[in-house]
């Protein structure tokens, strides 16, 4: 079993953080050919959904940087690499340094998304709550509201470059941590960063998954550091033009920009479609 892997914002998505029209028709000739194919995000799986939902992606996905994979024809979640409480501690220690504003993703027992939040500080902040809050009314709630038996996934937040490098000087020795940063949608003053436990990636989950579904070849696309690792253990790995130079520097080919359809073009072309 051949099995294409692709990476969302960056990479699938357009600049609207959306799959365009070509795109979407050319994920409809893969399922037309019976090629295979799935999504590796840094997304969790609520924030991505609406986005996947009819367009054929029927195989398990690989959530948060490989802390989740869900199972959309089971409707099943399997989690692992949780952040322990002095890792908590420690990040906690660093957003508060930076002036920043927390977002702690947690999963219940029940398998049921949070989102735990501390008062906002800035305005861009609001924004980022506001868009937690369109899509998860419910399931948005203070940080002082957060139970003790929660498993908490990974924590992110927005912020000015100062702010996420005095975040990431803090946490750089910190052995089982591993955090991921760029430039926010929000305008390019700001950046994002996001931080798990270090045995999480998506190399990792990608590995259980090919022996999950007796995958034989692995093709896969992304452009950021967060893809490196399944970068390492593909077949075939492809960057955008887009792309950050450490990608592009191991990828077997560079292709596309991921604003003109790169992605879709490549996979036409290549699988003649």
């Amino acid at each position: 079993m051949e099995l294409i892997v692709f990476d969302l914002d960056g990479t699938l998505l357009n600049a609207e953080h959306r799959i365009s029209s070509y795109t979407a028709d050319t994920l409809g000739l893969l399922a037309e050919r019976n090629i295979s194919y799935t999504v590796a995000t840094g997304r969790n799986l609520h924030s991505a959904q609406e986005i996947l939902q009819g367009h054929g992606f029927r195989l398990p996905h690989i959530y948060i940087n490989g802390v989740l994979v869900w199972d959309p024809g089971s409707s099943s979640l399997a989690v692992g690499n949780f952040l322990n409480a002095a890792e908590v501690d420690h990040i906690m220690a660093a957003i508060i340094e930076a002036n920043a504003t927390p977002f702690v993703h947690c999963v219940t027992p029940e398998q049921h998304h949070y989102i735990f939040h501390p008062p906002v500080v800035h305005a861009y902040e609001q924004k980022l709550l506001d868009m937690f809050y369109s899509r998860l009314a419910a399931n948005v709630k203070p940080l002082s509201a957060m139970p003790a038996d929660v498993r908490i996934t990974n924590i992110n937040m927005l912020g000015k470059q100062p702010q996420i490098a005095t975040i990431e000087r803090n946490l750089v020795n910190e052995k089982n941590l591993v955090f991921y940063s760029g430039w926010a949608m929000e305008g390019n003053e700001l950046m994002w960063i996001d931080i798990h436990h270090s045995m999480a990636s998506k190399g990792n989950a990608l590995s259980q998954l090919n022996t999950k579904l007796g995958v034989t070849r692995v093709i896969c696309f992304g452009d950021n550091d967060n893809d490196l690792s399944m970068f390492v253990m593909a077949d075939e790995a492809y960057a955008p033009a887009n792309a950050k130079d450490t990608v592009k520097s191991v990828a077997t080919d560079v292709i596309g920009h991921h604003n003109e359809d790169g992605v879709a073009r490549f996979l036409r072309e290549r699988f003649e479609l």
